[in-house]
């Protein structure tokens, strides 16, 4: 039905504005009594099966919704009704700030892609913390942290931890993220050094709770090997909880042709196979020290079940949601369980690293 009647629609508005629209919608049901009750109807079964144990807590599923898809907190109670088991929100940076200047998002339906420049634009941690102050979910809650893009990168950390410490009372995880491709300069923070002192600023704030938080870092596929370690020394050594394989890419060579003249990262279907490659890659270089939460071009079951095979413990989708619709995670979540039932597994983190 979404993909016959409501997704004809809302391509003919412009990108940005038909996101806008349906997470109005998603706030507004789960501001309606009973509104929640009838999201869940798309959601796909809370099968003990599908629990997935990682970073010191339990997620009913190992299906998330990637940081982008709910910036500001808009509606992540709805989305965790759809069947997602864990909510990213943000990316949040301390202060407001617009984003980078508007055309920014761009379809490419025949490839199942999108394109954006979109530049963190944030309400700010403040606006989000009072969006979530005193709520509570149905499922694990994680904050995507960001600076703003007036901050030069030797006061990264202090952003990093000033957005960490407004929020920390509401995230159940964070992630650190330093590899958008739409600020300028942010992908230079993945050196080892510029991690380690990220890392170091939010762990100040991090180790007074009484829980600390897990926090994780988030890194580009477009890194080449001698980046990749020393992105990865950076997040070892800074004692990262965890690693998010992989944010959008500026390979275009995965497009053919199809705007190539787009700035901004590429996200969806064409990042499929560079960003598994990538998670088994680290995998290879961290083993069970590290890990992994997968995402860059998820949108089936069978995308996420290679995902967890090839070494993450949970996954993550954002562009196949704006192609497939409110019954896209229950029904990613219902294939994990017909397969964990075929398969007779006890619990689908059998299924965590099985290729690696």
């Amino acid at each position: 039905m979404y993909r016959s009647l409501v997704y004809p629609i809302l391509s003919t508005l412009e990108p940005e504005r038909a996101h806008g629209l349906a997470l109005k919608s998603l706030r507004a049901a789960q501001a309606t009594p009973g509104g929640l009750s009838i999201l869940r109807c798309f959601a796909g079964p809370r099968d003990p099966r599908l629990e997935v144990r990682a970073f010191g807590m339990t997620f009913p599923n190992p299906l998330g919704a990637a940081a982008g898809l709910d910036k500001n907190a808009d509606a992540a109670a709805a989305l965790m009704a759809l069947g997602f088991g864990c909510v990213e929100v943000g990316t949040v940076t301390p202060r407001p700030q617009p984003g980078n200047g508007k055309p920014r998002v761009w379809r490419l339906p025949e490839a199942a892609a999108l394109i954006n420049s979109l530049g963190f634009p944030s309400n700010g941690a403040a606006a989000v913390k009072k969006r979530l102050a005193g709520k509570r979910f149905n499922g694990i809650l994680g904050v995507n942290l960001g600076k703003n893009k007036d901050t030069p990168a030797e006061k990264a950390p202090e952003d990093y931890a000033a957005v960490f410490d407004a929020l920390k009372d509401e995230m159940r995880y964070a992630v650190v993220n330093v590899s958008s491709p739409n600020t300028p300069g942010l992908r230079s923070l993945q050196s080892r050094r510029a991690l380690l002192d990220i890392l170091a600023a939010v762990d100040e704030v991090n180790s007074k709770l009484a829980k600390p938080r897990p926090v994780l870092v988030k890194l580009s596929p477009d890194l080449d090997d001698a980046q990749l370690d020393e992105a990865l020394a950076g997040a070892l050594e800074g004692g990262a909880s965890g690693l998010v394989i992989s944010n959008t890419t500026l390979d275009r060579s995965l497009l053919k042709d199809q705007f190539p003249d787009r700035p901004g990262g590429l996200s969806g279907a064409p990042l499929r196979d560079k960003s598994l490659a990538m998670l088994r890659k680290v995998r290879g270089k961290v083993g069970k020290r590290l890990p992994l939460i997968g995402a860059g071009g998820i949108a089936t079951a069978e995308d996420a079940i290679a995902r967890m095979k090839a070494g993450a413990s949970l996954v993550q989708l954002y562009t196949s949601f704006v192609y497939g619709g409110p019954g896209l995670p229950g029904q990613v979540v219902r294939g994990i369980d017909e397969f964990v039932k075929k398969e007779k597994l006890r619990s689908v983190e059998e299924l965590i690293g099985a290729d690696a």
